[in-house]
């Protein structure tokens, strides 16, 4: 495996979200998700995404998109932005902060694969968690980004009403990411990172 950027980690947000930035050596800065207060974050760091990837738009995950994108960022995502895709009205009734509306720069629900430059992702549409998720597989480095589908030792959540589907979920991750090499690295939406191989031999729910 060819590990040709820095991965940045920040966790942040009520929900202590994960959001991913990949500085490759190139100069491409790609940000994974945009959970609450990123966007601080990243300018502490003094780094600036060239583009941001949404493995879904529940709105722990999207706090922050509208920040990125106003520093001119393209936003990346299956489906268009919804506030039924954010959770909007669920998200207000748990007391969380309103999600500040952003825009859809590129759809992904056709693609299977993005190119930025000489780096290039997998995607796999993995429904069950939210009609929108997907993951995002950068195979010369062996990682995958599988926002809230596959955690260690768990899943993501199935029972959101409209959103979720236990088996839908479960059938996607086993037939789109169990299936990738063993070794694969699987960075998660919350929580630590895992590898294919423990998820297959360790993970209750998919057993």
């Amino acid at each position: 495996m060819n590990q040709d950027y820095t991965l940045h980690i920040y966790t942040g947000g009520l929900v202590e979200t994960n959001g991913y930035l990949l500085a490759f050596n190139d100069g491409t800065n790609i940000l994974i998700d945009a959970p609450e207060g990123v966007s601080s974050w990243l300018q502490k760091k003094n780094l600036k995404p060239s583009h941001l990837l949404l493995t879904h738009q529940h709105y722990d995950h999207v706090m922050d998109a509208a920040a990125v994108q106003a520093l001119g960022v393209p936003v990346y995502a299956h489906s268009p932005y919804s506030t039924f895709l954010t959770l909007e009205t669920m998200a207000r009734a748990w007391g969380m902060p309103q999600v500040s509306a952003y825009q859809i720069d590129h759809l992904l629900a056709e693609q299977t694969s993005l190119t930025f430059g000489s780096q290039k992702f997998s995607l796999a549409h993995v429904p069950g968690h939210s009609p929108d998720s997907v993951t995002f597989y950068h195979e010369s480095s062996g990682q995958l980004f599988s926002g809230d589908t596959l955690f260690q030792q768990s899943i993501g959540r199935a029972d959101l009403p409209g959103h979720g589907d236990p088996r839908l979920l479960i059938a996607g991750i086993r037939q789109k990411l169990l299936t990738l090499p063993v070794a694969t690295t699987v960075y998660p939406g919350h929580g630590s990172s895992t590898t294919i191989q423990a998820e297959i031999q360790r993970n209750p729910y998919l057993r």
